[in-house]
């Protein structure tokens, strides 16, 4: 038999999950609706697949691997080089594809590892506040008071170069933005009713954060990394533009853009493809973020 406390549950059960259902089909029909956030989500379709599936075939793997053709020497696109050759003879697009996949790779752990510190660090501050708070808030205060390209450099200067301390470096200067954007959001939401209830029946204060509060706060989180996801992108290039980021032989949008500027009057090929790439990959992350806000959101306009 099942008792009127059950029944009554079960009802409010299927009342909440109905209404989370029909929010998402009016997102997803708002997400749908804009051309542009459709034109960004195949971008990244697009992006993702070239990077998983490179490998099998980008026409010269060895070019990526270091290997010289002094014949080849800066050849026009064409059959053969469908992007042209760089300077040493190498195939530019096989390159520009692989540094699809560094570039993508990259920017999944930078972000990964930023978001990891500031939504821990901005739940702990916002929920316990005070003393607490402060402490957080103030070494957030001061993060953002270098900017994150100086202040990578700074890090990369003292530690070296490579793309393990450029990843490194700008994960520790990302993360005070999710710090600062959870901390808000925690303020608002300790004092609600549901916060209250799973207090008063004794759940602990880390279950309280992370399993009742933090899920309601992935919509913020998740438009703000796929906003983020492109420019991340654009700071590792920019890292390996003035040599500290990516290192040869190993291809990079950034290092070969610098290389290729050497050559824009006899070699314009060279860093006009990977920038093209570049360009693509931080419009088709921004478009999407847009795209994800109106899906997430029950408070978007239909546009």
């Amino acid at each position: 038999m099942i008792d009127s406390t059950q029944t009554t549950w079960l009802t409010r059960w299927r009342t909440e999950n109905a209404s989370q259902i029909s929010d998402f089909r009016r997102g997803l029909y708002r997400f749908t609706r804009n051309q542009l956030s459709l034109i960004g989500l195949f971008i990244v379709i697009a992006l993702v697949i070239i990077a998983l599936t490179c490998p099998l075939w980008i026409p010269y793997p060895g070019d990526v691997s270091g290997d010289v053709n002094p014949a080849n020497r800066l050849k026009p696109p064409g059959q053969v080089h469908l992007f042209g050759s760089d300077d040493y003879g190498r195939d530019v697009f096989s390159r520009t594809i692989w540094a699809t996949r560094t570039s993508l790779v990259v920017g999944v752990i930078i972000l990964t590892v930023a978001i990891s510190i500031g939504v821990t660090l901005g739940a702990i501050a916002g929920y316990f506040g005070g003393w607490v708070n402060e402490v957080i808030m103030r070494l957030t205060d001061i993060m953002l008071t270098f900017p994150g390209i100086f202040l990578a450099l700074a890090i990369s200067a003292v530690l070296g170069r490579g793309i393990e301390i450029a990843m490194l470096a700008l994960s520790i200067t990302w993360w005070p933005g999710y710090c600062r954007l959870v901390e808000a959001q925690m303020l608002k939401m300790r004092e609600e009713d549901f916060v209250v209830g799973a207090r008063a029946i004794g759940a602990s204060n880390m279950r309280i954060i992370f399993r009742h509060i933090l899920p309601n706060l992935l919509t913020g989180i998740i438009v703000k990394a796929s906003m983020d996801f492109g420019f991340a992108v654009l700071a590792i290039a920019s890292l390996s533009f003035i040599g500290v980021g990516v290192q040869p032989p190993d291809p990079d949008w950034g290092s070969m853009i610098s290389q290729g500027r050497r050559f824009v009057t006899n070699g314009w090929w060279y860093s006009t493809f990977p920038g093209l790439f570049m360009f693509v990959t931080v419009l088709g992350f921004n478009l999407l973020g847009d795209g994800l806000r109106d899906l997430l959101d029950p408070n978007a306009t239909v546009r």
